[in-house]
């Protein structure tokens, strides 16, 4: 039986031919077990990522740097970051360098894309990922590992955008952005609209909400998984 159209032009699209050693560490990276979602949130390795980009078209724009910091057993581990940026064939415009502050000679002499994706996903391993508005920063990787990677770029996220607030309901209609987050547990930011510097002030707003997930209740990570679609599905319809 014939594959449908559409199931045949995805797979096409999918295909990438990546040099062999390459190609063996994207294997070897996706024969990593899952990570356990219901280990205590004390437990474990989490991903706080986030991602610079040419723009904020979800569709069009392209990913520009990486900036991760993990969470190990509650605490903040700053010897285990992340950080690169893409080289970019055609630089961003002079009002998106202004943004991220990353400059047109940084961006044409960055890794080569499916190169610094590889290490991005070495340094991820199987671990799941934390991100505030999760959505662009998730659409902006899932699309470059495709068109660089030729693969589908699936991982557990957790977005604090939505955790926060279910965790926190009385202050949902302040705070919407990540400066109102971090302004609210006092939460410096020695570098705004620096992946890096972003992921790490999103970190220190995940430990602030451990303890305030522990005692509600909310013991691992897919508990908290689905607080955010509750929250999600309460913002949808009040």
């Amino acid at each position: 039986m014939s594959l449908p159209l559409w199931h045949w032009l995805a797979r096409r699209l999918d295909r990438v031919a990546l040099p062999p050693d390459l190609a063996g560490r994207l294997a070897a990276w996706q024969a990593l077990p899952p990570a356990d979602l219901s280990l205590p949130l004390a437990q474990g390795r989490y991903v706080v990522v986030d991602v610079e980009s040419t723009g904020l078209d979800m569709r069009r724009d392209r990913l520009i740097a990486i900036g991760a910091v993990a969470v190990v057993d509650g605490r903040i581990r700053l010897a285990d970051s992340f950080e690169i940026v893409l080289r970019q064939v055609q630089v961003s415009a002079k009002n998106n360098i202004l943004i991220h502050g990353i400059g047109g000679e940084r961006q044409r002499e960055g890794v080569e894309p499916a190169e610094a994706l590889l290490r991005f996903l070495e340094y991820l391993g199987a671990s799941p990922l934390v991100a505030f508005h999760v959505a662009f920063d998730e659409t902006m990787i899932r699309r470059a590992c495709r068109q660089y990677l030729g693969i589908r770029f699936r991982r557990p996220w957790l977005d604090l955008a939505y955790v926060m607030p279910g965790l926190l309901p009385n202050t949902n209609r302040k705070h919407r952005a990540l400066d109102h987050w971090t302004g609210r547990f006092s939460i410096g930011n020695y570098a705004r609209h620096n992946a890096l510097a972003d992921a790490l002030a999103t970190a220190q707003l995940l430990l602030a909400a451990l303890p305030l997930a522990r005692t509600q209740g909310f013991d691992h990570f897919q508990a908290l998984q689905d607080l955010e679609k509750a929250q999600h599905w309460l913002e949808r319809n009040t």
